[in-house]
């Protein structure tokens, strides 16, 4: 099968010349959090897409060098029994950012469109209520002031099995497989019908989605980072380089022995 929506692949970008990039971007994100907190701006941003198109490691590399108290992220897991009752959009209002934040959200309500609708875990009811109400709710997220920018993760499937073969392999990162991504596998189909449906009814002028490349993650993280302080602009109010005022040193103080003290091994000492 094809890639969604596959532009002409470059060739893979050297870790060197990605790690260079990322710290240029990674230190105006944080010029970008200091005008958020500054101007008191209200950011809400959406990572959607396929199994290991590289969401995970996009919000990781924006969230790295920033505040958490400023940037959080939201990965919510499946709702309660008492969620379920509720309007279904009451748990992700309950996350949206106050003056001063910006929150990214590892999916979204984007999963009645997605996930839910293809293994049936809502009504087709509630699907087309979903995808009339959406944009409505967008709507007045934006009109209430909420800067809001939603990313959808683009991967072909021969990268994705890639990915969850390296997923299998790697103890440090089976926990990111589930039975779920299997049957995703499965219905590769249908979650691209889904797609294709969801960006019919919620890819509106007010609040367009923007597809990003996933086969290449270094590539992938570079260009949603500039899209990104391309979408708000800002000014540099960075605080400038300071002194250090001098450390007290006057005050007659007696510190207790160090040995009262519990340091943890050192298992280090073999390394080098």
């Amino acid at each position: 099968m094809e890639q969604e929506d596959s532009l002409i692949q470059l060739p893979k970008l050297s870790k060197k010349t990605y790690e260079k990039e990322l710290q240029h971007l990674q230190i105006e994100l944080v010029r970008l959090q200091e005008w958020i907190k500054q101007e008191g701006l209200k950011v809400v941003i959406l990572f959607e897409g396929r199994d290991a198109a590289g969401k995970g490691g996009a919000i990781k590399s924006i969230t790295q060098s920033l505040n958490p108290r400023i940037c959080r992220v939201v990965a919510l897991g499946k709702p309660s029994d008492q969620e379920r009752t509720q309007w279904y959009f009451q748990r992700y209002t309950a996350e949206l950012p106050a003056a001063g934040e910006m929150v990214l959200f590892d999916r979204s309500w984007y999963n009645r469109a997605g996930v839910e609708h293809v293994m049936g875990y809502c009504t087709h009811e509630e699907y087309v209520e979903f995808l009339r109400s959406c944009p409505e709710f967008e709507n007045m997220l934006q009109r209430s002031g909420i800067i809001l920018i939603k990313y959808w993760f683009s991967v072909s499937d021969n990268e994705q099995e890639k990915r969850f073969s390296d997923r299998i392999k790697d103890p440090r990162k089976r926990w990111k497989f589930s039975p779920m991504d299997l049957e995703a596998r499965a219905r590769w189909v249908e979650y691209s019908k889904a797609k294709d449906d969801m960006f019919n009814a919620t890819d509106t002028k007010l609040s367009p989605w923007y597809v990003i490349d996933g086969d290449d993650k270094r590539r992938a993280r570079l260009n949603c980072i500039n899209h990104l302080l391309a979408k708000i602009p800002y000014e540099d109010v960075l605080p400038k380089p300071f002194d250090l005022p001098p450390l007290q040193n006057k005050m007659v103080y007696v510190r207790p022995p160090i040995y009262l003290q519990n340091f943890i091994p050192d298992v280090t000492a073999h390394l080098e």
